[in-house]
């Protein structure tokens, strides 16, 4: 009996360890402390982590299918480049999905997931106050996680989900300076509009929001 109980907690201590593996690598990545083009290896992240082989060689292979990660035998792992005039590609490639998650979201947010918007709007006003650029990025991926479990929609949730990756490390790396507030507002006016179960007014302020990230590209494509 104690061998077949074992197995489900040996498993889940896994996942977990895999899961904060990919999430301390994506942070990296998007905070640019994994630099653009540069080359690591395996054995380096691990020390790096702390956290075994097994799950680091998991994050790592999520984070190569998602393009932020390029797996190269014998030569080591490639932290993708970073080319402004990509964001442009990585927006119009998220524009109709987040509209789409954004309807979804308000029409089937349970009150669970309402508290888990207000939290976020919060995090968000926070970050704004204290100019926490690492703060924001990080409320920022609570709202897409919170939006991808309120839409229901799990085909576009894991659309979306790499191409929200890329455009935080684009936004770092090119607006994290300035626009934080603007940013941070358009954010807690879909917010709301969620919360007020207006499907409409959620799809027109995704839309909103991805035209102002676009600006922000366009911007940082003509330096």
């Amino acid at each position: 009996m104690n061998t077949v109980d074992s197995k489900p907690e040996r498993v889940d201590i896994a996942e977990s360890a895999s899961a904060k593996a990919y999430r301390v690598l994506e942070k990296m990545i998007v905070t640019l402390e994994l630099a653009p083009g540069s080359v690591t290896t395996e054995k380096a992240l691990i020390e790096k982590l702390s956290l075994g082989r097994t799950p680091v060689r998991e994050a790592i292979q999520r984070l190569a299918w998602e393009g932020l990660v390029s797996v190269r035998p014998r030569a080591g792992l490639e932290i993708a480049p970073l080319h402004a005039g990509d964001w442009l590609r990585v927006l119009d490639a998220r524009r109709g999905v987040e509209v789409i998650l954004a309807r979804s979201a308000a029409r089937f947010a349970t009150a669970e997931m309402s508290s888990r918007f207000q939290e976020t709007a919060m995090a968000m006003h926070d970050a704004v106050l204290t100019n926490d650029v690492a703060g924001y990025l990080e409320a920022d991926k609570s709202l897409d996680e919170a939006m991808a479990l309120a839409a229901d929609n799990r085909f576009a949730a894991q659309l979306v989900a790499p191409l929200q990756t890329h455009s935080r490390r684009f936004w770092f790396r090119f607006q994290s300076g300035t626009g934080l507030a603007e940013a941070a507002g358009n954010h807690v006016s879909l917010i709301r509009a969620i919360l007020e179960r207006d499907e409409e007014a959620a799809g027109i302020e995704a839309d909103r929001l991805m035209a102002l990230l676009r600006l922000h590209a366009q911007a940082a494509a003509m330096r």
